[in-house]
């Protein structure tokens, strides 16, 4: 059975919402679009790349899938050109209540029922990722519809903004599946996979 990974670029204070630029995602009035940029550096980004080398299918929410609709089709001769020729290639599977223009090539659109869906994606592919889907991810990790969350932890805190867990989220222990990575303008990169049970309580002074 495949793997449901999710990775997400995320401040301090783990606000999530549009990080790669300002017209990504400005609902609310968020001011800060594209607060990864100015952190980013070679280690991080190597990472990020890694992360997507045994990629054989994207789980995306609409406006995501927008996005990179609208640019991975054209990086294929760029700076980008693996990725891009990665995106370009694998399948593509959008989850939304509404239409999107599946126009990208190998895009499909789930049905309603995202639990069903995702179990039937488990057993087509070995390594779906998510990618940003704020929306999307939120209702992964409410329904524990993952097996891996990888988390880019920026050294800024931001104070609004959409949050990675909001106030739905509900009691989920995970595992550390390696030591985490610092890069130079300090992200800090952390590796979790999805555990049994709930987060369980004791007394710091029982002897």
């Amino acid at each position: 059975m495949g793997l449901i990974h999710i990775d997400l670029f995320t401040t301090l204070d783990f606000v999530g919402q549009a990080p790669g630029g300002p017209e990504e995602d400005p609902e609310g009035g968020f001011a800060f679009g594209g607060w990864q940029a100015p952190l980013l550096d070679e280690v991080a980004g190597a990472q990020v790349g890694a992360a997507y080398e045994d990629t054989d299918a994207l789980l995306l929410g609409r406006r995501t899938y927008d996005i990179f609709a609208g640019y991975w089709p054209h990086q294929e001769g760029g700076e980008d050109a693996e990725i891009a020729a990665l995106f370009n290639r694998i399948p593509k599977y959008v989850a939304s209540r509404g239409k999107p223009d599946l126009s990208w090539a190998g895009s499909t659109q789930l049905g309603p029922d995202l639990a069903g869906a995702v179990r039937e994606l488990r057993e087509r592919h070995e390594h779906v990722k998510v990618v940003g889907s704020l929306n999307l991810v939120q209702t992964l990790l409410r329904e524990k519809l993952f097996d891996r969350l990888d988390l880019w932890v920026h050294p800024i805190v931001l104070g609004v903004g959409k949050k990675v867990f909001d106030g739905g989220a509900v009691p989920t222990n995970v595992t550390l599946l390696e030591p985490p990575l610092a890069s130079p303008k300090g992200t800090v990169y952390l590796r979790y996979g999805l555990a049994d049970g709930t987060p369980e309580t004791g007394d710091m002074d029982a002897s």
